[in-house]
């Protein structure tokens, strides 16, 4: 039978690799050349950072709600463990996820932008992994 802090780490692993998955396909999206999706990349960063911190939050077995709003997570966070991004580039990332999810009436994002919201990502991916074990990371997700 598994321990409390083992389930906690399961579940942790499980976000970190759904995080890594989304930050994988935001960049093999970046090396399609050309006028590639820049919302894809937008949305798939937002997800990256949204799920390192629900693994952040659910290795600490603290409840959050469903949401993709990173403000919102980032304030359940515990206080040393908030990783080093402002609030407007948690909104930032927040509109990706929820704006561009649907056609709507947006500006196209411009390919800097979405080097931009791919670098937010990877600073979240490195903050948060500092705050997991190294089981979180390194643990295969259990079915």
């Amino acid at each position: 039978m598994k321990s409390a802090r083992d389930a906690l780490t399961d579940a942790a692993a499980q976000w970190v690799r759904k995080a890594e998955n989304d930050l994988t396909t935001a960049v093999a999206v970046t090396r399609l050349g050309g006028e590639y999706p820049t919302d894809s990349v937008c949305f798939h960063a937002q997800q990256c950072a949204e799920k390192y911190y629900k693994a952040v939050l659910v290795y600490h077995g603290i409840d959050f709600p469903r949401t993709h709003d990173l403000n919102a997570l980032a304030r359940l966070l515990p206080g040393l463990l908030l990783p080093t991004l402002t609030d407007e580039e948690r909104r930032r990332l927040t509109y990706y996820a929820v704006s561009l999810r649907y056609p709507g009436d947006y500006d196209p994002i411009p390919i800097r932008e979405a080097r931009h919201a791919l670098a937010l990502a990877r600073r979240v991916r490195r903050g948060t992994r500092r705050m997991l074990p190294r089981a979180t990371i390194t643990r295969k997700a259990s079915s």
